[in-house]
């Protein structure tokens, strides 16, 4: 190398240093901006539900959130009622798509041929992107007279000795706002469970059949203990999705503010409540109960969000992946 490139060389590389350092600098920044800013909305968020509710927080207290009554003349409120609707519908939607999701999941990550995985993924994965309201007409004008005068007759005859299989009257009921919430929250679940079971290393799959096992023993052995905490966070965030929505559920869910072990009566949940009734409320009171609501579903979210995190920390220490 002569001494005029090494000279050029020497004067290039503090500059190219500088554009590294200033570079990484910006791109630190902005994302500690962004991230940030996150903070800051969820904080303000937090803020002004807080301060709507602070008038029924300050009557009713805690005693609020057990509280079975709606009763706008005598300005007598709580959340009991519908808290319950949502604990019931929610996990109930949950129970019944996480088997179904998982086999999705089993079906276009292991056995599908592979013509027909492209097109059935793109299928599951429009599911979750068709608006609640759409879903939830749907839910109203087709699902619900289905349900009434076909399947849950049929329950009723079966499991009748149940509460909460009792007469079925009305096709808006709890048992189709579980139903619809099931088809919105299965297709969230089936696609996080088949991006796991893909990220299964193949050196384990494979070790597990040439060990001799069959393919179901390979999956019950190998996919499913090395996916677990995963698939655990997606029922948690499909759990957080069926409890905050409210357009569909308020569609089909029948509007009522009683307490029923009956799974085919009317009945309602927090957010479908809030969706109904803010525009018409005519008391600062009942307002500011709705905002109770909210921010019972905002301490909702928040933990089924901190507790999927948690899950997934510990799953990935225990594959030691994490740093």
């Amino acid at each position: 190398m002569s001494s005029l490139d090494a000279t050029t060389d020497a004067t290039r590389r503090p500059f190219e240093g500088r554009r590294v350092r200033l570079g990484d600098f910006i791109l630190q920044g902005v994302a500690g901006i962004a991230a940030l800013g996150s903070l800051v909305l969820v904080v303000l968020i937090a803020w002004k539900i807080i301060q709507g509710a602070r008038l029924s927080i300050s009557t009713f207290g805690l005693s609020f959130i057990w509280t079975v009554a709606w009763d706008p003349v005598h300005g007598q409120f709580g959340a009991g009622s519908f808290l319950f609707g949502t604990v019931v519908t929610s996990f109930s939607a949950l129970l019944i798509a996480t088997p179904i999701a998982l086999g999705i999941a089993l079906f276009l990550s292991e056995l599908a041929p592979r013509g027909i995985r492209g097109p059935v993924t793109a299928l599951v994965e429009t599911l979750a992107a068709i608006p609640s309201v759409v879903i939830g007409l749907w839910g109203l004008l087709v699902l619900a007279p289905i349900l009434r005068d076909h399947v849950d007759p049929a329950l009723h005859s079966v499991f009748g000795f149940i509460p909460l299989f009792g007469h079925a009257t009305y096709g808006s009921n709890v048992f189709t706002a579980i139903v619809v919430l099931t088809i919105m929250i299965l297709p969230i679940i089936a696609s996080i469970s088949r991006e796991l079971f893909l990220s299964v290393p193949a050196e384990l799959k494979e070790g597990a059949l040439g060990l001799g096992t069959t393919r179901w023993e390979m999956i019950r052995g190998v996919v499913f203990p090395y996916a677990r905490g995963g698939v655990a966070a997606a029922m948690i965030l499909g759990l957080g999705r069926a409890i905050g929505e409210a357009i569909a559920v308020a569609l089909v869910i029948g509007s009522f503010t009683g307490v029923s072990a009956n799974l085919f009566s009317p009945g309602n949940t927090l957010a479908a409540w809030i969706a109904q009734q803010y525009a018409g409320l005519s008391t600062p009171l009942a307002t500011s109960s709705l905002m109770y609501f909210a921010l019972i579903l905002l301490v909702l979210s928040i933990i089924v969000n901190l507790l999927a995190q948690f899950i997934v920390r510990r799953a990935s220490r225990r594959l030691g992946l994490s740093r």
